[in-house]
């Protein structure tokens, strides 16, 4: 079974956010030791341009090194739609590039889903056939309607769609509304991040249920493990294991989609063998 994290970070100067290591360069040589060991096959990265404005530069350069490994999740600048619409043009031929992801975490982006900033995004990456991944936990009943307006442009969910920071229960009360988001056949979950979410030590009992909620709503084929290994709790290979070991509803093929098949059909990326 091939295992491809559905999200990584490397980057090249700032200071990371959040729980992430404060570390200002982890580089993709860094990154590619600590995934032989776990026994990653490959990754996506995600430029975390909210600390290093270089870092689409840097998971380009990656890619283009370690197209074996690497595929990317990149960005472009969502206050300057006429520059940003014209970058989008044939954005599959930049090295790795496969699609886009917001995180939408500064302060100055909250607004940016509902204030018209991101208007002019959906439709330009529908027509160029790039997936969007975002934290939609804030905004839930506009990415529903995003969803319904553009049915060609497949979206992602991040890190389960579970409220950033929260933990344990907390962390799971939109949990139906996440759900529902899955009669949307264009809308896929990444299940990253799991642990961060978890109030108990390994192997992190108290999301077990809603993990289940989540996959028996989206399926094996929209459904995508990945760790954002730099903020979390516990090893990359518990990563894995939580997966493969710990959850008695996810075995045999179904395993196999959701540990790497089914992220890399989603954002049309085939890596070689």
């Amino acid at each position: 079974m091939r295992i491809i994290d559905a999200q990584v970070h490397i980057w090249g100067s700032g200071t990371p956010s959040g729980d992430h290591r404060q570390v200002s360069v982890f580089t993709a040589e860094e990154l590619l030791a600590e995934m032989n060991v776990a026994g990653v096959d490959a990754a996506v990265l995600h430029p975390p341009v909210s600390w290093d404005p270089g870092a689409n530069a840097i998971s380009e350069d990656a890619a283009a090194r370690y197209p074996k490994r690497f595929a990317v999740l990149g960005q472009v600048p969502l206050d300057q739609p006429e520059a940003s619409r014209a970058a989008l043009r044939g954005w599959r031929n930049r090295p790795g590039q496969c699609g886009l992801r917001y995180p939408l975490v500064r302060a100055d982006q909250e607004r940016w889903p509902f204030d018209g900033t991101m208007d002019w995004l959906w439709p330009a990456a529908e027509e160029e056939g790039l997936p969007i991944a975002t934290m939609a936990w804030r905004f839930l009943p506009e990415f529903a309607r995003i969803a319904e307006r553009h049915p060609s442009l497949r979206l992602i969910i991040d890190h389960c769609g579970l409220i950033r920071h929260a933990k344990g229960t907390a962390a799971f009360e939109n949990l139906t509304a996440v759900c529902a988001l899955a009669r949307f056949p264009n809308v896929a979950l990444k299940a990253t991040g799991a642990p961060g979410y978890s109030l108990d030590p390994y192997p992190f009992r108290d999301i077990h249920d809603g993990l289940q909620r989540l996959y028996d709503a989206f399926g094996p084929d929209r459904f995508f493990w990945g760790t954002d290994i730099t903020r979390m709790p516990c090893s990359w290979r518990q990563c894995i294991t939580l997966f493969t070991e710990e959850l008695p509803w996810l075995r045999g093929p179904q395993m196999e989609r959701v540990m790497g098949g089914a992220v890399c059909d989603w954002i049309g990326w085939a890596p070689p063998a």
